[in-house]
């Protein structure tokens, strides 16, 4: 694995995200699946469904789905400094969709 791979790994880590930390063909070689991989940290595996698949399945946009992100993961990972993310995230939202609102009238 490259450096600027190795970095772009660690950046989509900071964000909670799932990622392969293989390259394809090797990740299809030993049978693992890029939800059973999980970068920086175990928080969480052990849940029965992933931030990423119930966001994904359920087409949640990139506020609402770091609200997701980080109320699943508080207690396991930042405690309140996660809840605090979530309420950025969830403020965030809310402005931005009273500034569109705001437009459409």
């Amino acid at each position: 694995m490259t450096k600027s791979e190795r970095q772009h790994l660690d950046d989509v880590a900071q964000l909670g995200c799932i990622v392969r930390e293989q390259p394809a063909a090797q990740q299809e070689q030993d049978g693992r699946a890029a939800l059973d991989v999980q970068v920086g940290g175990d928080h969480y595996k052990n849940l029965a469904i992933q931030p990423v698949e119930y966001i994904h399945a359920n087409n949640l946009g990139f506020c609402e789905g770091n609200v997701i992100k980080y109320v699943t993961r508080w207690r396991n990972k930042n405690g309140i400094k996660d809840l605090e993310k979530a309420k950025h995230f969830l403020d965030l939202l809310i402005d931005l969709e009273q500034k569109g609102g705001a437009d459409a009238d």
